[in-house]
């Protein structure tokens, strides 16, 4: 089930978004990136439709993931 991040307080938002970095762990390359600006660049693209926070009723979890990923994993589903 899709989470409207509209819907989420600042707070929590911003809390799931670190999380979800910090837990990426994703080499950037030779420029290092903080972790203020991969905050803004997730932000970005859930508001651009890209990414989307999504809850698993099956495992009581929350996550971002591409919307594309997210859609294909829906078809996928018997």
């Amino acid at each position: 089930m899709i989470i409207p991040y509209h819907e989420l307080d600042q707070d929590t938002l911003n809390n799931l978004i670190e999380y979800y970095v910090l837990r990426e762990g994703t080499d950037y390359g030779e420029q290092e990136i903080s972790l203020a600006e991969k905050v803004t660049a997730v932000k970005r693209q859930l508001k651009t439709g890209e990414v989307v926070i999504v809850y698993s009723e099956l495992h009581e979890t929350v996550n971002l993931m591409p919307k594309q990923h997210f859609l294909q994993q829906q078809a996928e589903q018997p």
